[in-house]
């Protein structure tokens, strides 16, 4: 297949019924995109980065028609916190984890990535502000941990930390730019998904 065909396919299989774009109703737009399955899982740390990098990232991937977990973005009240980003993180093809200096202060951002790792599915690291050499779980952190939950966080940084992401220093670079950069990687990443999916079930290629 194609490389414009497989991006066609992999971005109309995100469309949304017209009714439910055209909405205005913030609530049921949420409750709609709750339910649809996930392609990318946005994993940062909220006071951090939400409001910059995550959030731009969301958006940009759902203008380009990608569905995408952004907690604040696809929870709605009366969701069990763990079992539905556990969840979203199963269903899920790739994970986005932003790591920021306070990242290792967040148990749900930690819990979060250990998911990842121990699922093996692809994760795009994007660190941001902070050096991989500096991201380290222990007692200096402002979370109460066990010896075994240390361990199995570490282990997921540092199988993050030896992955090739992107760098970003807020002080000298385009928020515009690592966006972009981060939803052409993610891209990437799904037609190649798409692509090993189609070789292992050529019956794919068949339109009815």
């Amino acid at each position: 297949m194609q490389r414009s065909s497989l991006v066609s396919n992999l971005l109309q299989r995100q469309l949304v019924h017209p009714r439910q774009r055209i909405s205005k109703n913030q609530m049921i737009n949420k409750v709609i995109r709750s339910q649809l399955p996930c392609d990318v899982f946005i994993n940062h740390r909220g006071n951090d980065t939400k409001r910059t990098i995550a959030s731009l990232l969301y958006d940009h991937l759902t203008r380009l028609r990608i569905n995408s977990f952004l907690d604040n973005k696809n929870m709605k009240p009366g969701d069990k916190l763990f079992d539905k980003i556990d969840s979203a993180i199963d269903e899920c093809k790739i994970g986005v984890a932003v790591f920021s200096p306070r990242y290792c202060d967040s148990y749900f951002c930690l819990h979060e990535l250990a998911l990842f790792v121990e699922s093996k599915k692809i994760l795009i690291p994007i660190f941001c502000d902070v050096k991989p050499s500096e991201l380290r779980v222990g007692k200096s952190n402002n979370i109460q941990l066990g010896p075994k939950e240390i361990e199995r966080f570490n282990l997921a940084l540092e199988e993050a930390k030896h992955t090739v992401g992107l760098d970003f220093d807020s002080n000298k670079g385009n928020w515009s730019d690592v966006v972009t950069k981060a939803a052409d990687v993610v891209i990437e990443t799904l037609i190649e998904i798409e692509e090993a999916q189609i070789i292992r079930n050529p019956m794919k290629l068949i339109v009815p």
